[in-house]
């Protein structure tokens, strides 16, 4: 997932399960499962410290999301190529690759579905969220209100990196993976191998407006669930905005803005898609 994909995951579950308490927890029976609450020792570690908590807030931070309870205590998840949260009964069977089942006082349960097991869950008490040093080296994020294009520049101007690189490290701009730097990357009219330090102010200012145009249209369109269907919502929905790119994914096809053929080329081991003519 990225950025578009959980924030879409939290405003679900900000909706659905504040004020529920949690029953009981069931971190199923096999080694995956474990791989999924590693930084627990023991499955009961987990599951005790969640059951009989409720959630009173739940928020994100880059791609992980933070769910507050009422012990003090915050149940951090982050969700790795595959995982996702699939609100389920007790009446519906699991899904095969379901790792963990949070059951709520009020009728239905949470389950975390993750095939391949790259996400994580855990927790931690909110005094100590600070030593978690994945959260703590999360950069700013495009959708927060002291995201400025002055500061963007100024980060910007201290580096020199390819653009497609930069904008997909999480120490510069929390939440964007490939998808996404490749539509900002179109939407602002620069190639991937562009030198950060070599743009212009205006260059700048389109980089900076279409970096939170992209988040928010991804948003409003639910996410991009792409054809393994690594991502549903949280009611097991596919996103639409797959079907408002313009790059990602599209080699060979008319650039919906001149017609000319999207290209590709690798950068860092991923695939990167651009507009020859629109990008430069």
């Amino acid at each position: 997932m990225e950025l578009p994909e959980v924030e879409v995951m939290r405003r679900d579950l900000e909706k659905e399960i504040v004020g529920k308490r949690v029953k009981e927890v069931d971190v199923r029976p096999h080694r995956n499962a474990m791989r999924v609450i590693r930084r627990h020792a023991r499955r009961r570690e987990f599951a005790d410290r969640l059951a009989g908590q409720k959630v009173t807030k739940v928020e994100r931070k880059g791609k992980y999301v933070l769910m507050h309870l009422d012990g003090g205590d915050v149940l951090v998840v982050h969700f790795g190529m595959s995982g996702q949260f699939i609100r389920g009964t007790k009446r519906q069977a699991l899904q095969q690759h379901t790792h963990v089942v949070i059951e709520f006082l009020q009728a239905g349960n949470l389950r975390y579905f993750d095939p391949r097991t790259f996400g994580e869950m855990f927790v931690t008490s909110a005094d100590d969220l600070g030593n978690v040093k994945e959260l703590d080296h999360i950069a700013i994020d495009p959708l927060e209100d002291n995201f400025t294009w002055q500061q963007f520049s100024y980060e910007l101007g201290r580096r020199a990196a390819k653009l497609k690189t930069l904008l997909m490290d999480q120490r510069f701009v929390s939440g964007l993976g490939n998808i996404y730097s490749d539509e900002v990357l179109f939407a602002a009219g620069l190639r991937q191998d562009r030198m950060s330090d070599s743009l212009s102010s205006q260059e700048v200012r389109r980089l900076y407006r279409s970096m939170r145009e992209v988040v928010q249209d991804a948003i409003r369109f639910r996410g991009t669930t792409l054809g393994d269907e690594a991502y549903v919502d949280l009611f097991g929905k596919a996103g639409e905005f797959q079907n408002e790119l313009k790059v990602y994914g599209r080699k060979g096809q008319a650039c919906r803005r001149c017609r000319t053929p999207i290209d590709s080329v690798k950068v860092g081991g991923r695939t990167s898609y651009f507009c020859p003519q629109c990008q430069s």
